[in-house]
């Protein structure tokens, strides 16, 4: 049973259209978008995203010359309820892993959150031992498609 999720992780630069020019190909391309995430500093951008096939989004994307990675993420299911993502965050600083980013997402009845941590394993059995759904690929490259 896998335990991460492949995160197609983009450098932008910071200029008119280049997000854009990233969406558009991915679009074009039938690779659909489930969830991202943008930060940007005054030269660059960061953008996240966990997509319907990810070899094909960074092959479509070196295809017009944009440097795209793949970056080992684990996804879980977030209930509608008070206190869960801060349960969820309890439990894994209890176990001493860091998080270096995180991302939320709506799913339906619940929302799910994306963390990239130095030990995803340890992440995913802290998750189900409190009781969390992490994601399998196959879950999550099309978790929002049916809705």
């Amino acid at each position: 049973m896998g335990i991460t999720i492949q995160q197609l992780s983009v450098f932008l630069e910071n200029r008119e259209g280049r997000l854009d020019e990233v969406l558009a190909a991915l679009a074009s391309n039938d690779v659909n978008i489930v969830a991202l995430s943008l930060a940007d500093t005054s030269d660059y951008g960061m953008l996240r995203m966990i997509v319907s096939n990810p070899n094909k989004g960074r092959a479509v994307l070196k295809e017009i010359g944009i440097t795209a990675m793949l970056t080992d993420v684990v996804a879980f299911r977030v209930p509608h309820a008070t206190g869960s993502l801060s349960k969820a965050m309890h439990q894994i600083v209890e176990g001493d892993v860091n998080i270096e980013y995180m991302y939320a997402f709506a799913n339906g009845v619940d929302a799910s959150a994306v963390l990239k941590t130095d030990d995803p394993a340890r992440v995913a059995d802290i998750l189900r031992g409190s009781g969390f759904d992490v994601w399998e690929a196959a879950e999550a490259y099309v978790s929002n498609l049916d809705l």
